[in-house]
């Protein structure tokens, strides 16, 4: 691991003062020079691999204080960014009216990281490619800027198929942000004029010619917090992966429905495992709205949800994964009891 410097943060303006100036002593368009620390970033991991090579880190542990609190209020709910992915879970109201993000922590990692990691530690999580986790390859766009992406001809089998570029096709791991992204969640975030909000969903960017640049963070600024409008007690959060106990998903899906006298109302879907971001399958709950369910209608949903999906050599299978897991979490959520 390489020599950085170390700073623990007491306040919020401490924390984006610290970033902002660690960020513009190097290029002031980036902020991989300063990063923050949080429980389920995974910097440290990626520090130890060489990775990641920030001169200064800026622990903000310390703000939980403030930026921890869980607080559902009515038709609304409101998540500090430094809230434990365990407390979140577990909150009872969280597992009776936000069922879909309850369930997407408690299968994200192992009782013990839970108990540790953040929910914007979680969200901020970086991709799992094996070929950006190795540093002998060089040909990592997200990397390395313009030298190519091995795995779309290397081993591509945990890859995505929806949302990927001529440039990188690695996977957006999480499945907290599943979650989030179904229910058109709001991100608070503050920075150096203040603070702003904005949708979760334009949070994270896709690869296009610039896989390294991530997301629409600017230098210095933190996720604050996760705000949901309305209730959900009729979600799911459905993984499938190769092993039962913690591991990242090969396909997921986030469903939120509302189903009135048999009829969709409303409904919200979001799949993981399978895009280079955080993915919205926009066409599928179109599809869904004001229809009764059957069978038949989960499938034109689920196809129409992987309609530009873009399978390689060793991931092809994914897309018909995705379209039976999708399905199936659509056949839970109706029919579970509310």
């Amino acid at each position: 691991m390489r020599s950085f410097l170390y700073q623990r943060a007491t306040d919020p303006d401490m924390a984006v003062q610290a970033l902002s100036a660690a960020a513009a002593a190097n290029n002031p368009l980036t902020q991989a020079a300063a990063q923050p620390l949080a429980g389920g970033t995974t910097l440290i991991d990626l520090m130890k691999l060489d990775v990641m090579r920030p001169t200064a880190i800026v622990d903000i542990n310390p703000l939980a204080r403030g930026w921890s609190t869980i607080e559902p209020d009515g038709e609304n709910l409101r998540l500090g960014a430094l809230a434990k992915m365990s407390d979140v879970a577990a909150h009872d109201e969280i597992q009776r009216n936000y069922p879909v993000i309850a369930n997407s922590l408690k299968l994200a990692a192992s009782a013990q990281l839970r108990n540790m990691a953040t929910l914007g530690g979680n969200v901020m999580q970086r991709t799992r490619c094996s070929y950006f986790r190795d540093v002998s390859y060089e040909n990592c766009n997200k990397r390395n800027p313009g030298s190519g992406c091995a795995a779309m001809d290397g081993v591509n089998r945990m890859h995505a198929v929806l949302g990927v570029s001529d440039q990188c096709i690695a996977t957006y791991p999480g499945d907290f942000a599943q979650a989030l992204i179904a229910l058109d969640t709001t991100v608070e975030i503050t920075g150096k004029s203040g603070s702003r909000s904005m949708p979760f969903a334009e949070l994270h960017k896709a690869p296009g010619n610039s896989p390294d640049i991530e997301t629409t963070l600017q230098p210095g600024e933190l996720i604050s917090a996760f705000v949901v409008t309305g209730r959900w007690p009729r979600s799911v959060y459905l993984k499938a992966r190769d092993r039962q106990s913690y591991e990242f998903a090969l396909s997921s899906a986030a469903i939120a429905l509302d189903v009135r006298d048999g009829t969709i109302r409303d409904a919200r879907i979001a799949l993981g495992g399978v895009a280079t971001v955080p993915w919205r399958a926009r066409e599928a709950e179109a599809l869904l709205k004001g229809q009764k369910f059957d069978d038949g209608l989960a499938q034109r949903a689920a196809d129409a949800a992987f309609a530009d999906a873009r399978g390689r050599r060793h991931n092809s299978f994914k897309i018909a994964l995705g379209k039976r897991v999708m399905a199936r979490a659509l056949q839970q959520a109706v029919t579970m009891e509310i």
